[in-house]
């Protein structure tokens, strides 16, 4: 299996284990929920990784990447999660564009080589992200970390474990 390979299935398999855990979020009041006032709850999680996506869009495709100053504002490093659903776009909304920037994540890992994958990051990168793999590698442990925050978040609602 090639290193493109495994990459894609990772990102695949960490995305699909959070659409598995945000499955039983529905209400508001739900989505916002905090197990600590300064929490992050599943709305922020799912605005954060569809906000991280796009920076590493940003990144290695500047032209897919999208202005998105609102989900910045809302999910971006350093925000800070409130539990009133009021001050958040539509879940529906988030859940989308969380989806949609992953697929553009994809879909460019697609149209990359091996090769390419061990090329130096452009200039102005992060130091963390010293080639174009680190990226998608950052993308796999970076869902990882807050999948299980909101593994948390999830139980502490009441459901069980996922088998």
């Amino acid at each position: 299996m090639s290193q493109k390979q495994r990459l894609q299935r990772q990102l695949e398999q960490a995305r699909q284990l959070s659409e598995k855990l945000l499955a039983d979020f529905h209400s508001p009041a739900e989505w916002t929920h905090q197990v600590h006032p300064a929490a992050n709850h599943a709305l922020w999680f799912v605005g954060h990784m569809a906000n991280t996506d796009n920076f590493f869009l940003s990144i290695l495709a500047p032209t897919r990447a999208r202005k998105m100053e609102t989900f910045n504002k809302l999910f971006g490093v350093g925000s800070v999660p409130t539990a009133d659903p009021a001050d958040y776009p539509p879940p529906e909304e988030v859940l989308g564009v969380m989806r949609e920037r992953r697929q553009s994540l994809l879909a460019l890992l697609d149209e990359l080589s091996d090769e390419t994958l061990s090329q130096p990051t452009p200039t102005g990168a992060p130091d963390f992200l010293p080639d174009f793999a680190s990226v998608f590698e950052t993308a796999i442990w970076h869902e990882g970390r807050h999948s299980g925050q909101l593994t948390m978040v999830r139980r502490s609602l009441g459901h069980p474990p996922l088998r």
